[in-house]
């Protein structure tokens, strides 16, 4: 949704033990600042210590004295080392493709930064803090959108990122604008860093980018849940239909906490409606489509989706993501560097994917409830497609094409990619996740969730006003007021459908939906 927070003023401090999913979105889409803490540099120092002792050695050490990957049979001489962290950051900066957006860069740059505060990853503590400079001075390196496998981390894009700390390539200003790399550091007075021994691998071997697309994803999406439940009320409500299915004695004998939140949302917006129910009056409507009646059902599983996704989400950013990694003790006292595989993203891969598919199910059923209302045999006496003079007008019609296609991208964008893999370095890393694909389609599924649910707030709130005689409930009529002074026109004639749209998809994108009916409810689950 990318939703820009106002936090010039805060201040995230990395420690040793990871940070916090408000940390990423307040240095992602937010202005705050970084520093390190004490407790994290002394951590850093203490790696570097460890390594330093290793390199001085004749035993090859992996990603400290012998090549990458494939290559890793090769010892390489202490002459070469600095050379050989330069080149593996300017070999791996391979991406293709269109740029990544801002936002992604910087929660990318700031996990990266999280797990090397970890003392877990032999970097030195001027390399860490020249990242939170550059990410403190607003600088983006320009990173693309194809490059990772999910395995052995985001190479590619985490190796751009390491490129401009090295004063590379090119980044974008503070100002928008794309120049060299070297020439934003200068600017800023930003030293470019000089890679040692295992640094230039430590900068690029994690799954930071599609944690801090999960990340970013789960924010979103808490959102859009909430809408959901409000559009799936206001739907029941013009439909005439009842609130009895959402009953909380009803939702306890299936207790899935998603469901029974879900139903408690409804309820609360439905609440002092007088139009609920009224199917019972004048027709023989026993109960309501299931797109009315399970609304909470399936937009309740995928808040229990969502829950698992918060979890792994939670452990990850608790996770020091490296290999190898640096370890205290070991046989000499002094620590030791052990090779490991926490760099696959299957954990992060499959969250991705298994959110990607309750996305696309909210989208279908939002779709179904918008058909049914526009639809003059189900809508129980609304006018065909909400027009004004039907046959002259067309009113929503097309509304609901655009509608439909975008629920149609969503179950394509629903197909797993984690299910995926492909072997790479001659066949030394033969199984990975596809972890950032995952996390690039399911931000696109976000982007269509948002305006699908903007499109059935467009015919929910109009079909409201379309039922003269009985008033929609305290909550409805907020959102009714507010969605129409932010530029969304209410019934008439037919008019250039498009920027109602828009206004009502930049309504819920900003979660002004949420802020309407909570007015009245009170903070929704």
């Amino acid at each position: 949704m990318r939703t820009l927070l106002n936090m010039d003023m805060h201040t995230v401090v990395v420690g040793t033990s990871g940070v916090s999913a408000s940390d990423v979105l307040a240095v992602a889409r937010g202005a705050a600042r970084i520093e390190l803490s004490e407790e994290a540099v002394a951590a850093l120092a203490a790696a570097r210590e460890i390594v330093d002792a290793l390199a001085a050695k004749p035993d090859p050490v992996y990603g400290v004295s012998t090549g990458f990957g494939a290559l890793a049979t090769r010892h390489i001489s202490p002459e070469l080392r600095a050379q050989l962290q330069r080149n593996i950051v300017r070999s791996h900066a391979a991406g293709m493709g269109p740029r990544v957006e801002r936002e992604v860069v910087r929660a990318l740059m700031f996990l990266r930064l999280k797990t090397v505060c970890s003392g877990h990853t032999g970097v030195r503590p001027e390399v860490a803090q020249t990242m939170a400079d550059v990410l403190n001075a607003g600088i983006t390196p320009v990173v693309h959108e194809y490059g990772s496998l999910g395995c052995s981390g985001d190479l590619a894009p985490l190796s751009h990122c390491a490129l401009t700390l090295m004063g590379e390539g090119e980044a974008e200003g503070s100002d928008g604008v794309v120049r060299p790399a070297g020439e934003l550091l200068a600017a800023h007075g930003i030293q470019p860093v000089e890679l040692r021994e295992k640094e230039g691998l430590a900068l690029l071997n994690g799954t930071d980018g599609m944690l801090g697309m999960l990340v970013m994803a789960l924010a979103d999406l808490d959102t859009l849940y909430k809408s959901a439940d409000i559009t799936a009320a206001l739907t029941l409500e013009a439909l005439l239909g009842t609130d009895k299915v959402l009953a909380p004695e009803l939702h306890a004998i299936r207790p899935h906490p998603g469901q029974g939140d879900s139903a408690a949302n409804m309820l609360a917006v439905l609440k002092g409606s007088q139009l609920t129910g009224h199917h019972q009056d004048d027709a023989p409507r026993v109960q309501d489509a299931y797109s009315v009646r399970c609304a909470p059902q399936v937009a309740g599983a995928g808040r229990d989706t969502m829950a698992h996704a918060r979890l792994v989400a939670e452990r990850e950013l608790a996770s020091a993501v490296d290999n190898p990694v640096v370890l205290p003790g070991g046989t000499s006292g002094g620590g030791r560097v052990e090779s490991n595989g926490n760099f696959h993203g299957a954990p992060v891969a499959y969250v991705l994917d298994f959110l990607a598919i309750a996305a696309a199910d909210l989208g279908s059923i939002a779709e179904r409830r918008t058909d049914r209302l526009l639809d003059k045999n189900r809508s129980h006496g609304l006018p065909p497609f909400l027009a004004d003079d039907a046959g002259v007008d067309s009113g929503l019609m097309i509304a609901q094409y655009t509608q439909a296609a975008l629920v149609s991208e969503m179950k394509r964008l629903a197909v797993p990619a984690s299910a995926d893999s492909i072997p790479s370095s001659a066949m030394q890393e033969d199984h990975v996740s596809m972890g950032w694909s995952a996390a690039r389609k399911l931000r696109t599924a976000v982007d269509n969730l948002t305006r699908i649910i903007a499109v059935e707030l467009y015919a929910a709130t109009r079909a409201l006003e379309l039922r003269e005689g009985l008033s929609p409930a305290p909550a409805s009529r907020a959102v009714i007021e507010a969605v129409r002074a932010a530029g969304v026109q209410g019934p008439g004639p037919d008019r250039f459908l498009a920027p109602d749209l828009a206004a009502a998809d930049a309504f819920v994108r900003g979660g002004h939906l949420v802020a309407a009916a909570e007015t009245v409810t009170g903070p929704l689950r």
